[in-house]
C-alpha cells in the first residue's frame, strides 16, 4: 500500500491495487450495512421507469442534487470584480471555505475572501463583535480599497443588522468613518448564486449613488454619452468580458464595466502574488451613475439591480446570454442604437464566418436532441442557440428557473418548428433530469461538471457548458458571447458529437465501416 519513490502511482491506478480492493470490501461488508445486490439491481431498473418518474416528479419537501449554488457565493462573484475589493462574508469560516474553493477549483486561481467567523456564542448572542473585529482585522492586515460585505444563513436566521453593524464598527475604529463598505443581506436558503450577485451588485451600486449609507450626499446625475455593462454570474467570465471590451472598442463606445472580474481570476504566474488584480475602479463604479444606459447581458442576475439604475434616470436593457448568430445580432444592434453607432464591418465579417460555420457543419447537429440545464439566462442562450442550429432543447431545467422564466423559455420553443416537442421544467433538479433521460431520452446533454454523473449513469454524453467546470481546464478563458464566442460552442458541441461518432464507429470489420478520417 505504500507508494515507490521511483515510481509514484497516480491515484487511478493505487487505489486498483489489490491491498486497497481488499480494504474497500472490508469496508462494505463490515460497515455499509450492505443489502442484496439482485434487490439493488432491481431498484436500480425500477428507478429508471415511467412509473417512478411519476413519483418523483410529485415529490415537494425533498431536492435532490439541485443545479444551483447559494446566494453568498454570488455575492462573493459580484464583489471581486471591484478595483482592491475583498468579500467580506458575515457568517461560518465553512461558508467562505466553500465560496473560494468553488471559484478556485473552477478558475484555477486562488481567490480572496475573508469571514467574520460566526460560531455558536455568536448564533445566540448575535454577530456584532465578529463584524467588529473582523473589519479591523481584514483592514489591517490585507489593505484592501473596499470591503463588500454579505451575509450567509446563520447571520441572517439570528437577524444581525449589517447597516447597524457596520456603523457600530466604524464608530470602534475598525476602519475610518469615510470608508468603503457596502452591503447586502444574501440568505443562503433562499435564492441562489444569481441572487446573491444581483443583491451585492445593487448594493454596491446603491452605495456609491445614494449617499453611502446616509454618510455623503447623493449623486446627482449629469449624463454623459458612457455605457455600462453588468455581465451578471458567469463561469466564462474571463473569455467573455475581454470579448465584450474588444466588440465595444470596435464599435468606439465609451464604457464601464460593472464587476470586472476578468483579471483577478486570471493573474499571470511571474512571481508576483496580486490579492487583487483589475477591476472596476471604485470612481468608475461613482461615476456610472452618469451613464446614458446601462446593458444586462443577463436578466435574471439583475432583476433588482436594473429597476434601480432605471430609477435614476437611465435607459437598461437586458439580455438571456445570447448566444450564436441571432443572440449576437441583437444585442450589437440594441448597443448600436443606444450608443448612436455604426456596427462596423468587421464585425459583418465575424458573422459572416459563424454563419459559415454553421452552414459547414448543420447536417452533423440538425435534428440532434440535447438536454440543457444551468442558471435560468444560460439555458436561454443555448436553447435558442441549438433551435438556430436546427437541434431540439428537448430538456431545460433550471433549479433556480421560476415559472417568468418557464413561459419565456415556452416562447422561445413556439417560435420554433425545432421546438415543437420541446419541454421546461422550473424548479427541478439533476435528479428530475435523470428521469427524463430514462424515460424521454436525448443524444446529448448540456451542463456542467455534475452532469458527469448523470452521464455515467443514463449513457447520455455530456457537453461541459456553464458553472462550475471542475474536471476540464481553462475553459474559461474562452469567451461563448459575440459571435466568435458563438463559435467556440459550436465547436465544442461538435467535438463531442464526432467523439461518439468514433467511439460506436471503432470495431475493425463490424463498425469501422463509418470509422472515417473525414468527417
Amino acid at each position: 500500500m505504500t507508494q515507490n519513490a521511483e515510481n509514484v502511482l497516480d491515484h487511478l491506478e493505487l487505489f486498483r491495487g489489490p491491498e486497497y480492493q481488499q480494504m474497500l470490501a472490508n469496508k462494505r461488508a463490515l460497515f455499509e450495512d450492505p443489502r442484496d445486490p439482485a434487490e439493488v439491481e432491481r431498484v436500480r431498473e425500477w428507478a429508471k421507469t415511467p412509473e417512478y418518474r411519476e413519483k418523483n416528479f410529485a415529490r415537494e419537501a425533498l431536492t435532490v442534487n439541485p443545479a444551483k449554488a447559494c446566494q453568498p457565493l454570488g455575492a462573493v462573484f459580484a464583489a471581486v470584480g471591484f478595483e482592491g475589493t475583498i468579500p467580506f462574508v458575515h457568517g461560518s469560516q465553512g461558508c467562505v471555505a466553500y465560496y473560494r474553493s468553488h471559484f478556485s477549483r473552477h478558475f484555477k486561481e486562488p481567490s480572496s475572501c475573508v469571514s467574520s467567523s460566526m460560531t455558536e456564542d455568536a448564533a445566540v448572542f448575535g454577530g456584532l463583535n465578529n463584524m467588529i473585529d473582523g473589519l479591523a482585522n481584514t483592514y489591517s492586515m490585507y489593505k484592501p480599497k473596499m470591503i463588500a460585505v454579505s451575509t450567509t444563513c446563520m447571520a441572517e436566521v439570528i437577524g444581525d443588522d449589517l447597516n447597524a453593524f457596520i456603523k457600530t464598527a466604524k464608530e470602534k475604529g475598525s476602519v475610518p468613518a469615510d470608508y468603503d463598505v457596502p452591503f447586502a443581506h444574501t440568505p443562503a436558503f433562499v435564492g441562489s448564486h444569481v441572487t446573491g450577485y444581483d443583491n451585492v451588485m445593487k448594493g454596491i451600486l446603491e452605495h456609491f449613488w445614494d449617499g453611502k449609507a446616509g454618510t455623503a450626499p447623493k449623486l446627482e446625475r449629469q449624463p454623459n454619452g458612457k455605457i455600462n455593462f453588468i455581465g451578471g454570474f458567469d463561469g466564462y467570465t474571463v473569455g467573455n468580458l475581454r470579448e465584450i471590451k474588444r466588440l465595444f472598442g470596435l464599435m468606439g463606445i465609451d464604457y464601464t464595466i460593472l464587476g470586472d472580474n476578468s483579471d483577478v481570476w486570471d493573474t499571470p504566474t511571474d512571481g508576483e502574488f496580486r490579492m487583487y488584480d483589475g477591476g472596476t475602479t471604485l470612481t468608475d463604479a461613482a461615476e456610472a451613475v452618469h451613464a446614458k444606459a446601462t446593458i444586462s447581458m443577463q436578466e435574471y442576475c439583475t432583476e433588482k439591480t436594473l429597476p434601480l439604475i432605471a430609477a435614476h434616470g437611465q435607459e437598461v436593457a437586458a439580455f438571456n446570454h445570447p448566444i450564436g448568430v441571432a443572440g449576437t445580432d441583437k444585442f450589437l444592434m440594441t448597443l448600436a442604437r443606444i450608443a448612436g453607432v455604426e456596427i462596423p464591418e468587421a464585425l459583418a465579417l465575424e458573422r459572416g464566418r459563424l454563419v459559415d460555420a454553421i452552414a459547414d457543419s448543420s447536417a452533423h447537429i440538425h435534428g440532434k436532441k440535447f438536454a440543457i440545464y444551468g442558471d435560468p439566462d444560460l439555458c436561454l442562450g443555448l436553447a435558442a442557440f441549438l433551435l438556430e442550429l436546427g437541434a431540439e432543447p428537448t430538456h431545460v431545467l433550471a433549479t433556480n428557473g421560476n415559472k417568468a422564466w418557464a413561459e419565456k423559455v415556452q416562447a422561445l420553443f413556439d417560435s420554433s418548428p425545432f421546438g415543437k416537442n420541446c419541454h421546461v421544467y422550473p424548479g427541478k433538479d439533476l435528479w428530475h433530469m435523470r428521469s427524463l433521460l430514462f424515460t424521454e431520452p436525448v443524444d446529448f446533454l448540456i451542463g456542467n461538471t455534475y452532469g458527469k454523473y448523470l452521464e455515467r449513469d443514463t449513457g447520455t454524453p455530456l457537453i461541459r457548458i456553464g458553472f462550475p467546470i471542475f474536471d476540464r481546464h481553462h475553459h474559461h478563458r474562452y469567451p461563448v458571447w459575440g459571435y466568435q464566442g458563438g463559435l467556440n460552442v459550436l465547436v465544442w458541441i461538435l467535438d463531442k458529437i464526432f467523439d461518439e461518432i468514433d467511439k460506436s464507429t471503432n470495431v475493425p470489420s463490424k463498425t469501422d465501416y463509418s470509422f472515417d478520417i473525414i468527417r
